[in-house]
């Protein structure tokens, strides 16, 4: 964890005008952090994350970003974007990828991979359901703090 840590604070002198969050969790194969606006006009969560993930399972990594729709202060809706992501988050995740790769000596899963049918459960998937992506990083992606 003081390599995942030591990533979080480097990441953070690469993307200043951003918050970095530490998006892991217990129930996930990965490490996953979070990049949000800094300016944030709908407490009390940002609508938007891109979130990279680096597998504890296989030397392989993802970047993804989620887009929530709140009504109330709370997520009503999300919609989630793999690469390549949307003009207006792509240097983002480009800075995301290169600390990863040069942090972890990890190479990026590629989509096609991540969406491999796999036979496991991985709650709350059940095959057919369940791809190598949830497996090896998250099964609730859109679940970002």
């Amino acid at each position: 964890m003081e390599t995942w840590r030591t990533f979080l604070d480097a990441l953070k002198g690469d993307l200043p005008d951003f918050v970095i969050g530490d998006a892991t969790a217990t129930v996930d194969a990965s490490l996953r952090c979070a990049v949000y606006p800094r300016d944030n006009n709908k407490p009390p969560h940002a609508d938007w994350a891109v979130v990279g993930c680096v597998s504890i399972l296989a030397p392989v990594y993802t970047l993804y970003a989620v887009h929530h729709e709140f009504k109330g202060g709370r997520p009503t809706s999300h919609e989630l974007f793999f690469p390549p992501l949307p003009p207006e988050w792509r240097d983002i995740s480009h800075t995301i990828a290169r600390r990863i790769e040069a942090t972890f000596n990890v190479s990026a899963l590629s989509r096609e991979t991540a969406e491999m049918p796999i036979p496991l459960c991985v709650d709350p998937h059940q095959p057919p359901d369940t791809t190598l992506f949830h497996a090896l990083f998250t099964s609730r992606p859109q679940s970002v703090p």
